[in-house]
């Protein structure tokens, strides 16, 4: 069904939907692991319940953005050389894991995770056309 709608549905509207779907996902990471994390750290109370929030906002937002970013990258891609094969995952992979590295400021990791995400992308791609 998915292949039916690559043609049909815009990139951006792509790219909204995987946004929301794995933003909600990383919100519920948030939602479990900032309780842990916070007891770690010994808080309590009101800075409990803010540490868990922006816990949720932060790796909702974070998932959110990755998954925007490879979703427009993959769908641009494709529609621009017209092709559904392992490449554009291979691109959007490096884009979307440098996009995840840009705030660590250091290249060596910026292109080390760009590599990383890169490599899994092409992979899932080479395995669903199999």
């Amino acid at each position: 069904m998915e292949d039916e709608l690559n043609g049909v549905v815009p990139c951006s509207s792509l790219a909204v939907e995987s946004s929301i779907r794995v933003g909600t996902a990383g919100a519920l990471w948030g939602l479990c692991l900032g309780p842990y994390n916070s007891r770690k750290n010994g808080l309590t109370g009101v800075a409990h319940a803010a540490f868990v929030a922006r816990s949720v906002g932060k790796y909702g937002f974070q998932c959110g953005l990755v998954a925007g970013t490879f979703t427009l990258t993959h769908c641009g891609i494709q529609r621009y050389r017209k092709r559904n094969d392992w490449l554009n995952g291979l691109i959007a992979g490096a884009v979307a894991g440098a996009a995840i590295a840009t705030k660590t400021r250091s290249w060596s990791q910026v292109v080390g995770m760009a590599a990383l995400v890169s490599a899994f992308s092409a992979a899932a791609e080479y395995s669903r056309s199999l």
